[in-house]
């Protein structure tokens, strides 16, 4: 049987109180389709890495950030209450090229197969 860490369950838990205060209470027009992908929080519990991907161009990741970064204070105070921990983690928010880079790659495959296609 696998033992989870404190840290990976609390993490989880910030990971779906951050989403739902995403898409159901900020208000911020800079907030784009941000998915909130996963949450690092170190041992101590004392920080939380927050990644987030967000669907659209360059311009609007900046955007979402910017917008992120301004509603950080909110978040971490709603996350106060909904999470009854000794110590709130610092939050910090890390953009996700993940799901980006996975996107690519299935273009690049598509591509080859394309081409493969053409020379039978």
């Amino acid at each position: 049987m696998m033992r989870f860490k404190r840290s990976e369950k609390v993490g989880d838990l910030i990971r779906e109180e951050v989403s739902q205060i995403i898409i159901r209470e900020l208000k911020d027009p800079r907030i784009g389709f941000v998915t909130i992908t996963k949450v690092d929080v170190s041992d101590d519990l004392r920080l939380a890495k927050i990644y987030y991907s967000v669907f659209g161009e360059e311009g609007e990741k900046e955007e979402s950030l910017k917008g992120l970064e301004s509603a950080k204070g909110y978040i971490k105070r709603e996350l106060g209450r909904r999470v009854r921990l000794k110590y709130m983690p610092e939050i910090t928010f890390i953009f996700d090229d993940s799901m980006e880079y996975g996107s690519r790659m299935e273009e690049l495959l598509q591509g080859l197969n394309n081409n493969k296609d053409e020379e039978n």
